[in-house]
């Protein structure tokens, strides 16, 4: 039996969802990986996502995207984003932009009906990922004259800590799929990805990576998050449960304080909060795909391959985060949740009731030898073939 979908309520969210070509068949070719990036873009301005980074491979693809905690944009946006999603759109569809259009002109505003109907495909990452796959299914069997199912499941989603350090790992674990994958040495190389993009001098492609480390700030002021004399406070994601998980009663237990390492990022990531240029900020996101053992920039150092990798996990051996990243780490697609212990343990608090009754705590720390990923956990306990 399928287990509901953990998302958050009126919080913004980060999730990295994940959907496959039915059979695994690699369906995919230049023209519909493209298809799919513009259909990404133009569903997210609709629906008003914010998408992180991405990588669309022959049979699946990534997106790691930010969900706000609420909708409530003005008929004028509401007409902005509607000319996004329907510019070039079949006569039916383009008849809700008209009438909103016509409505905004005459009225000033737009018909309620249709407001309410726009509003509600808009903040929910399923409607947003189900007319994303669908759109794109239409499409494709018109194409090459096929009819049936183009998925070959619902989507898989994780919901990721919105701190930068978490962000970056998931992020350059989805800009390396290609590598991964055998397809390019350089992630840079393969233009389905939103590295590739962003050093292309796509301008959206940039925003949403420089996001990871703009938004400090901005997260602060809406989540509770600020820095006095004792540390760090942050808001948890379970009120007075997540409070508990740090030792805090009362009023503390909803911005319990963080001292030491996770005090030291949550600050870092404040003080950054001020948006940097994509010069600075594309040379320290390259620094974490390659780590110590790719090409970064030009020191001409060779990564190891996968094989090697993985020979130095199995003997308890030390690596780059960017080494490991060339793995396949089924708790970045299959984690349900992932960040920080004490953020997974208040998210398992929050939804204790989905959980068996003989489950006593949330965060399970990611397995990986002498990999660099102690610091991440997840809500599933994942030990057989994990890392591979």
């Amino acid at each position: 039996m399928r287990r509901a979908r953990i998302k958050i309520k009126g919080r913004t969210a980060v999730y990295h969802c994940v959907s496959r070509i039915v059979g695994a068949q690699r369906l995919l070719d230049d023209l519909g990986k493209e298809t799919l990036v513009r259909l990404l873009r133009r569903l997210a301005t609709f629906c008003g996502i914010e998408v992180i980074t991405y990588c669309i491979m022959s049979n699946h693809f990534h997106v790691l995207v930010r969900v706000p905690a609420e909708q409530n944009p003005t008929d004028e946006e509401l007409v902005e984003r509607m000319k996004a999603l329907y510019g070039k759109a079949k006569p039916r569809e383009a008849g809700l932009l008209y009438e909103a259009e016509k409505g905004l002109h005459d009225h000033g505003r737009v018909d309620a009906d249709i407001r309410e109907r726009m509003l509600a495909r808009m903040g929910d990452l399923s409607e947003f990922m189900k007319e994303f796959k669908q759109r794109f299914s239409k499409w494709y069997n018109i194409r090459h004259q096929r009819f049936g199912t183009l998925w070959a499941e619902r989507f898989r989603s994780v919901l990721v800590e919105d701190q930068s350090g978490v962000l970056e790992t998931v992020s350059a674990y989805i800009d390396l799929n290609a590598v991964r994958a055998g397809l390019v040495e350089d992630p840079k190389d393969y233009r389905h990805c939103g590295y590739a993009a962003a050093v292309a001098g796509d301008a959206k492609a940039r925003s949403g990576l420089l996001s990871m480390y703009s938004r400090g700030s901005e997260r602060a002021s809406q989540s509770g998050v600020g820095v006095g004399a004792g540390g760090v406070r942050a808001a948890g994601a379970g009120g007075e449960e997540a409070g508990a998980v740090a030792g805090t009663r009362g009023q503390d237990a909803r911005a319990p304080i963080l001292t030491g390492p996770e005090a030291a990022a949550v600050s870092e990531e404040l003080r950054m909060g001020a948006v940097r240029g994509w010069q600075q900020v594309g040379a320290e996101y390259r620094k974490r795909l390659f780590g110590g053992g790719g090409v970064s920039g030009s020191s001409g150092k060779v990564a190891l391959s996968r094989e090697q990798i993985k020979r130095v996990l199995q003997k308890g051996g030390e690596l780059s985060m960017g080494e490991v990243l060339r793995l396949r780490i089924r708790h970045m697609t299959d984690g349900v949740v992932l960040g920080s212990k004490g953020f997974v343990d208040a998210v398992w608090l929050a939804h204790r009731e989905r959980f068996g009754g003989k489950r006593r705590s949330g965060a399970r720390p990611i397995r990986a030898g002498g990999a660099p990923l102690a610091g991440l956990s997840t809500l599933r306990d994942l030990r057989v073939e994990a890392i591979s």
